[in-house]
């Protein structure tokens, strides 16, 4: 199912919100440096449940550093091919922090998954450790939405995944 579809489907917006994140490859992270200056970065991700987001970035990345300083983070996840007027996202609120120590393997075990089924790589946490150039990440929203397709501008619909 792509993401028009998920939108067009009937259904409650949870499981409208399940059908887009599980359709798309990327998600948008907007984050803030400790100026509230922002800014936003598409990456790839993988999800447990909707519950948690993981991605792979440079820890030198602007949107890590921001994460460093600012953990309250806003994504999205949409299809960007949708026809005007047709699509539909998920938009969330999230705290973000890199993942080390006793959760790293549970978390690039997910992402891993996730890279196979999309033809990426096997990834591990030795991919992630030391000087690798490459930090793994987790969100975990404390809210999810939809937008309603009535007309009205920011019209939020609650999506309870959490």
């Amino acid at each position: 199912m792509n993401t028009a579809e998920a939108s067009s489907s009937s259904g409650s917006a949870a499981e409208i919100a399940r059908g887009i994140v599980e359709a798309s490859l990327y998600m948008v992270l907007a984050t803030a440096d400790e100026a509230g200056r922002p800014w936003s970065s598409p990456v790839y991700f993988a999800h447990l449940e909707c519950r948690e987001f993981f991605w792979l970035s440079s820890p030198l990345a602007a949107h890590s550093r921001n994460i460093t300083v600012r953990p309250q983070v806003s994504i999205v996840v949409f299809d960007s091919s949708a026809p005007i007027g047709t699509g539909q996202g998920v938009y969330m609120s999230a705290v973000a922090e890199s993942v080390d120590g006793p959760g790293t393997e549970r978390a690039i075990e997910v992402f891993s998954r996730r890279s196979v089924q999309h033809g990426g790589a096997v990834w591990t946490a030795d991919d992630v450790r030391g000087d690798s150039g490459l930090t793994l990440y987790r969100a975990v929203p404390d809210e999810h939405w939809i937008l309603a397709k009535d007309g009205r501008p920011d019209h939020r619909i609650p999506a309870h995944l959490v």
